[in-house]
């Protein structure tokens, strides 16, 4: 076996394999996600953005691509990390091979890595920056290239949508608002199962905008990257709070967070999978969750803000959720719509519209 390819992490540890995808270099922050399915959702997570993704689950590819599972038009992730690369799909659904996917899109691969080695590394010393490169590329080379590329903070800029765009249903009985910043189709498709046509807007659409289309509601959509370099938005939301309900997913639920007083901090090493326990502190209820971020809200900094907990993380007491009963706001830190699932969370877009039918 040739390994053509390496990842070299800015600690100055390296880890070989088999390149796949476009051939080209990527600088990034290295991630891990433990989900078992689901790998093109996060292909098309614009969530992602920024960032190369390193798969715990071995086999990668085997069910190919479709095109109904795609959650965005275009790829958010920087790069690729698995184990053991399926080349060849069995499923019927599928139009692509993961690695034709890639060449397409231009995201580059690697495969043949010792991930579960990578991710104990991540989990011990917690996430760092990373260059995915050729094989013969020298360390300290590689080393210079990640301390001379710079952060990006504008990820949420590039991932919104440019215009005000539409999402109608059949016999509606709402309408909201969602703030686009960097938000996953299936969570429009949520809104309009649950009878709410949907207004698309660029995440600097400022309040009296959002107001002049008369929503019943206002969505605030995941996202990649740090909620406070989202200044823009958190003013917009400072601004609506108590004039209309909100409900905040993911960053949503960061930046709502931000915009009522509270704070926020990145986690050693984040949330990202399908396999994550949270409590429902409003019924008692344990809910198994997807979730994909990198920072939290800071449960010290609630007080006085108006704000209470209403879900909590039990692998680590995290913050899960957040409500305001006097402005009609609430939020969770995970992903409620399910794609590519659990399912246990979808009853919280119903408990959205019960607030906007209260509001």
């Amino acid at each position: 076996m040739i390994y053509d390819r390496k990842l070299i992490l800015e600690d100055g540890s390296e880890y070989r394999g088999i390149g796949f995808g476009a051939r080209k270099d990527a600088v990034c922050e290295v991630v891990f996600n433990t989900s078992l399915t689901g790998y093109q959702e996060i292909l098309s997570d614009p969530s992602y953005t920024d960032q190369a993704v390193v798969m715990a689950y071995p086999l990668i590819g085997n069910y190919g691509l479709a095109n109904e599972d795609f959650e965005s038009r275009m790829p958010g992730l920087s790069a690729l990390i698995v184990r053991d690369l399926n080349e060849v799909p069995s499923n019927f659904r599928s139009v692509w091979s993961l690695p034709e996917y890639l060449e397409e899109s231009g995201i580059p691969g690697i495969g043949g890595v010792d991930t579960r080695k990578l991710v104990r590394r991540i989990r011990s010393d917690g996430t760092c920056r990373g260059i995915l490169t050729d094989a013969e590329v020298p360390l300290q080379e590689g080393l210079e290239r990640i301390r001379e590329s710079p952060v990006p903070t504008d990820a949420v800029r590039r991932c919104s949508c440019r215009r005000r765009w539409y999402s109608r249903t059949s016999n509606p009985q709402f309408h909201v608002a969602a703030i686009d910043c960097g938000m996953k189709k299936s969570i429009v498709g949520m809104l309009n199962r649950c009878k709410c046509n949907v207004t698309i807007l660029p995440y600097d659409t400022d309040s009296e905008e959002i107001l002049s289309l008369l929503p019943d509601g206002v969505f605030i959509s995941n996202g990649p990257g740090d909620p406070e370099d989202v200044p823009e938005t958190v003013e917009t939301l400072r601004k609506l709070r108590g004039r209309v309900p909100m409900f905040g997913i993911c960053l949503g639920h960061q930046l709502l967070s931000l915009a009522c007083g509270a704070s926020t901090y990145k986690l050693k090493f984040g949330h990202r999978g399908g396999n994550h326990p949270v409590k429902d502190l409003c019924t008692g209820k344990i809910e198994i969750t997807s979730q994909n971020h990198s920072y939290a809200v800071d449960e010290r900094s609630l007080a006085g803000t108006g704000l209470e907990v209403t879900h909590r993380n039990l692998l680590d007491g995290t913050v899960e959720g957040i409500r305001c009963r006097k402005d009609g706001i609430m939020s969770v830190q995970y992903h409620p719509e399910s794609a590519p699932g659990p399912q246990d969370s979808m009853h919280l877009f119903e408990r959205f519209t019960e607030l906007m039918r209260k509001g």
